[in-house]
């Protein structure tokens, strides 16, 4: 497994078409870069520090022998994200065995430099499987945080059991990242999966929580430059809970649409005007670029998210890019979802998951998807309900009853894909997805019109939005209002969704073992308070062969 990854940090940009855009900004205002903006990444006191770690440390993508390693120095006061400025520096690194950073496996040393934001990542190899590691930055006498991070199985270990938190939908705008401080109180991941929308790319106050902006986040304006989403995503690196989770387990992350501009395909978003706001192609350059600079990832193809980690015998793990080679979302103008001319994830990402796929010989075969993949008929819901829907998912609030930035949109790959494993008998394939701000429990059926008749392909579990509104936050009534409607008329007109929850925040923690895979729901209490409390709240399992979901009554 390990000969697949690269630490390339290359990126690529796709030809721009011009794409419908829901609000249009003002090109001056949104690429303007203040210095107050740039400042709002660092906290308070970083004005006298320097060199300081400010926005945290953190780990990723771990494999048997190896971990990545990243950090942002601050080298000097004026050294600030996006800017540009400040002299490279010398960054240290050491890794050990305790928390103490006694007993030293290895170090080395890297250089911060201005081209890539002062941020640094360490690819370390030769570390044994299966093993917890703490580790720690220096640089001009100043040290980081400690971390621990853990190392994968070896390929061919006889695994017992797997334990990730699953994440998804963080608005800074939108509340506080308390899903983030439970999970890094837990103390037993192994790691933990971010399905996509680690950060947003809106304009302050255009997406927050119920239209109340709980926190502002930086730059005001809504990012479309280089220099944009290096500030945003160094701001989302300032928060105490995000830098806390980081700093308990390596992170195994996919991007979204969010990461780029809202509903992004790969050759424009309806959050983008083309021309007013600069070209696609050099805008998603610009996020992709300061996504592989700010966050713990190794891509295997340079450019894409797309990547394979393996979990010893036990589990294997298919992570997927699905916008940056999708086609656009279909309208009257772009075409029917079912047309076989396109496509969510291109053919030779497609080819490589049905191939992977059937080459697994892991218990389990689990893929990260950032837009659900069961089908999901809305036509069946009242008006009141239909509409808010259409607003959260961004769908044309009459007429079309499909998500078409989902699977629901591109049919003819999903077929494809549930053909292949049902007629190579691959079982035991569990999806795990975000984006949709709501909480479900599927069976993936082959032919959702005839389901339970017709076979299940495979399961998937959808986790909820850490802080984005979901629907009773649309229609402003209180928290599970909209959900005891609406949960059972989805159920009916869905028959292989076994739970749906559209009105709470939170989290998912997965636990694998060779007889099941299973996912427990957590809430937050009050995701507009910093010391919001966590509750499970359901708990849904996977028997090993049976491509069917079931409730149990336990969390792990």
């Amino acid at each position: 497994m390990t000969s697949r990854y690269r630490s390339s940090e290359a990126h690529q940009g796709l030809n721009s078409l011009s794409p419908r855009r829901r609000t249009v900004v003002k090109a001056a205002a949104a690429t303007a870069v203040l210095a107050g903006p740039l400042a709002a990444t660092l906290p308070a006191r970083a004005a006298d520090q320097a060199p300081a770690f400010l926005h945290g440390v953190a780990s990723g993508d771990p494999l048997p022998d190896g971990i990545l390693l990243w950090t942002r120095v601050t080298p000097v006061p004026e050294a600030i994200p996006g800017s540009g400025l400040g002299p490279d520096t010398e960054v240290g690194w050491v890794v050990a065995r305790d928390k103490a950073l006694t007993d030293v496996v290895a170090k080395g040393s890297t250089t911060a430099r201005a081209a890539t934001d002062h941020t640094v990542k360490a690819d370390i190899r030769g570390l044994a499987p299966a093993t917890d590691y703490w580790f720690r930055f220096s640089a001009g006498g100043t040290d980081s945080p400690v971390a621990r991070t853990r190392t994968a199985p070896a390929a061919d270990a006889a695994v017992s059991s797997l334990r990730f938190g699953v994440v998804s939908c963080a608005n800074w705008e939108a509340g506080y990242f308390a899903a983030y401080r439970h999970l890094a109180a837990r103390g037993d991941l192994d790691a933990w999966l971010h399905l996509g929308d680690y950060i947003y790319e809106y304009k302050s106050g255009e997406y927050a929580a119920r239209g109340k902006v709980v926190r502002p986040h930086a730059p005001a304006n809504e990012i479309l430059t280089l220099a944009d989403y290096r500030i945003r995503h160094a701001k989302y690196k300032t928060d105490p809970d995000l830098q806390a989770l980081h700093v308990k387990a390596p992170v195994i992350a996919i991007w979204d649409d969010h990461e780029f501009a809202d509903n992004a395909w790969s050759g424009g978003a309806v959050n983008h005007t083309e021309g007013a706001e600069g070209a696609w192609s050099a805008r998603q350059a610009a996020a992709k670029q300061a996504y592989f600079e700010w966050m713990p990832v190794r891509p295997a193809i340079a450019g894409t998210t797309y990547r394979r980690l393996r979990f010893g015998k036990l589990a294997d793990l298919s992570l997927l890019d699905l916008r940056s080679f999708r086609s656009q979302q279909a309208s009257t103008a772009s075409g029917s979802v079912d047309d076989p001319d396109r496509t969510l994830t291109g053919r030779a990402q497609l080819d490589w998951l049905k191939a992977g796929l059937r080459a697994s010989d892991t218990k389990w075969r689990l893929v990260g998807n950032s837009v659900m993949i069961s089908p999901f008929a809305v036509g069946s819901l009242s008006a009141d309900l239909l509409k808010p829907l259409a607003k959260l998912l961004g769908l044309p609030q009459e007429g079309i009853a499909v998500n078409t930035d989902q699977w629901d949109g591109y049919t003819d790959d999903r077929r494809e894909l549930l053909a292949h494993l049902r007629s190579n008998a691959i079982g035991n394939t569990v999806f795990l997805t975000g984006d949709i701000h709501m909480a479900w429990a599927n069976d993936v059926p082959v032919d959702a019109g005839t389901y339970p008749l017709s076979a299940s392909a495979a399961t998937e579990f959808v986790v909820t939005s850490v802080t984005s509104d979901n629907l009773d936050d649309i229609v402003k009534v209180p928290e599970g209002t909209v959900s005891a409607v609406a949960s059972p008329v989805i159920r009916a007109a869905n028959r292989h969704v076994h739970w749906v929850d559209t009105d709470r925040h939170g989290y998912g923690v997965l636990d694998i073992t060779a007889d099941r895979a299973q996912m427990d729901y957590y809430v937050l209490s009050d995701r507009t308070d910093a010391n919001a409390t966590s509750a499970w709240v359901r708990s849904y399992r996977t028997r090993s062969g049976t491509q069917k979901v079931e409730r149990t009554y336990d969390p792990v």
